[in-house]
């Protein structure tokens, strides 16, 4: 059977076993385990684990299954627990959005709002493209986003590199996308939840031709 399937988006569920103290849902095999084991778990040597346009391919995809769930199910799913560790990847780095132990469900129409899900999407944003937990960063989310946004409006270039893990440099980078990722990543982060935007706008400007930010965080 299929928990869901968009896009590849979402895992599929082969099977279910149960025993008198468990309850197993059996996931398809996906060879390279969770998006946290890339990110955090490298040891400084040998290869990148993570290229710019593998970082970039699992970006568009979470954020084309999360608008599915938050835009196009017959009940809309709020995922609520959205992080590296719920992301997994199959072999060509196609991610998979698993674990809905936290999610709600809502009745199209229904007043509800994914803006938690976008939140945590903006941190994953931000951890993808600097290859560290934001918790291990050194400094709190406010103090981060005000940051980047003075060196934004001073239009000094280097807040773009600041943000980017060096690690996926190596020829690869494309400079249009990282800002267009860290301007969107900013966005999902505003304190004031109205302000953040829906993800259906998300992949519209992740995946636009052009690869320019057409919306900027507000100063």
């Amino acid at each position: 059977m299929v928990l869901t399937d968009v896009d590849g988006a979402v895992v599929w569920v082969t099977n279910t076993t149960s025993t008198d103290k468990h309850r197993l849902l059996v996931y398809e095999y996906l060879e390279k385990g969770s998006l946290d084991k890339l990110l955090f778990n490298w040891s400084g040597t040998g290869d990148t684990l993570l290229g710019w346009k593998q970082g970039f391919k699992i970006a568009v995809g979470v954020a084309k299954g999360l608008t599915y769930f938050h835009h196009e199910c017959l009940e809309w799913v709020i995922h609520c627990d959205v992080k590296p560790e719920n992301i997994l990847l199959d072999r060509d780095c196609e991610p998979k959005i698993v674990d809905f132990g936290l999610a709600k469900l809502s009745q199209r129409g229904a007043p509800a709002s994914g803006k938690v899900d976008v939140y945590s999407f903006g941190v994953v944003l931000l951890e993808i493209l600097k290859g560290k937990r934001v918790l291990d960063w050194e400094m709190d989310m406010r103090m981060l986003v005000r940051l980047v946004k003075d060196k934004i409006a001073s239009e000094d270039e280097s807040w773009v590199g600041d943000l980017v893990d060096m690690r996926i440099m190596k020829g690869e980078l494309n400079m249009k996308q990282a800002e267009m990722m860290v301007v969107i990543a900013l966005l999902c982060v505003e304190e004031d939840s109205n302000r953040r935007p829906t993800m259906d706008a998300v992949v519209e400007h992740l995946v636009a031709d052009d690869e320019e930010p057409h919306f900027h965080p507000a100063m």
